[in-house]
């Protein structure tokens, strides 16, 4: 069964930002080091973490925890951080999951989650000074499902989370997978991963679901940053999960700490160094203000609610 899953899987085309990554260029002030850990399962998963170059283990840095992307993999986002770690002193570590029964397709397995929330452990036990008042999650897609359920089960964890184009709902998911192309193969992946359908099974993709837990993320008392747009491809129906959320974050909490922005980028598009990566950062202090670069100029401007 495992065997035919991989295939499956390899087959699936996921269109999404990181998939389509060109080789980033000589990393200048970050340094690149590849690590594994024990996943809930006692699968050795690799890891990439990114540290500044010349950091030396003496002083406490922040921690940037970044699950991946649906069947992109830890290496494809790690490329999404560009040089960012080193210029703003922090490290980014880059697990590359684990979850029921699949590796790469995690989607919010309560398993996985908890393998992130132990990533601070895992990377002090690579030479590195975790901050414990400066851990943060970043993602897209998937990674940002993955944020915003990190936040929800382990709130005392995170200073603050940022979510691109996250899948919210998971229900909604598969059904919406059968309108994609290599859609069927993504609804089989899920039944594996889940354990059926969501009809045959909807507890678990409510467990899988930041929707469910959008009273513990209004009352996790950390800032939050969403990121969705209205020309997702990818997730279609963006106002129907990313900005739901929002509406019920806001709704369960009128003083959650959030950040709502919408524009009409492609899937994860804005989750670059070269894009909004830089801003969500700096609004939580990881990178100067003037070490953010303006947003590049496009020949049909998007409608963009805040930036």
């Amino acid at each position: 069964m495992r065997w035919l899953i991989a295939v499956l899987a390899a087959l699936v085309l996921v269109p999404t930002a990181a998939a389509q990554l060109t080789p980033e260029p000589s990393l200048v002030s970050t340094r690149v080091i590849g690590i594994h850990y024990r996943a809930h399962d006692g699968q050795l998963r690799p890891a990439w973490l990114l540290l500044p170059v010349g950091y030396d283990g003496k002083h406490p840095l922040p921690l940037v925890i970044s699950p991946h992307g649906r069947g992109v993999g830890a290496a494809a986002n790690m490329r999404i951080w560009g040089d960012l770690p080193g210029e703003g002193g922090f490290a980014v570590i880059n697990p590359a999951g684990e979850g029921r029964r699949l590796h790469q397709y995690s989607w919010g397995y309560r398993g996985q989650i908890d393998d992130l929330a132990r990533m601070p452990q895992i990377v002090e036990a690579h030479g590195v000074r975790v901050d414990p008042s400066r851990i943060y999650a970043v993602g897209g897609s998937m990674g940002g499902q993955e944020t915003l359920l990190l936040a929800a089960l382990h709130p005392h964890l995170l200073a603050g989370a940022v979510a691109f184009d996250p899948a919210t709902d998971m229900r909604r998911r598969y059904d919406d997978f059968a309108h994609m192309k290599g859609g069927a193969v993504l609804q089989a992946l899920a039944r594996t991963e889940i354990g059926g359908t969501p009809a045959q099974v909807p507890a678990a993709y409510a467990a899988r679901s930041p929707d469910t837990f959008a009273a513990r993320l209004a009352r996790a008392d950390i800032p939050i940053q969403l990121y969705w747009s209205t020309q997702d491809r990818i997730i279609r129906d963006q106002r129907l999960e990313t900005q739901r959320l929002a509406l019920s974050l806001r709704q369960d909490d009128d003083e959650a700490r959030l950040w709502d922005f919408t524009g009409a980028w492609q899937h994860t598009a804005e989750m670059r160094a070269s894009r909004r990566l830089p801003r969500a950062l700096a609004r939580f202090g990881l990178l100067p203000w003037d070490d953010v670069p303006p947003l590049p100029t496009v020949a049909r401007p998007a409608r963009v609610l805040g930036v």
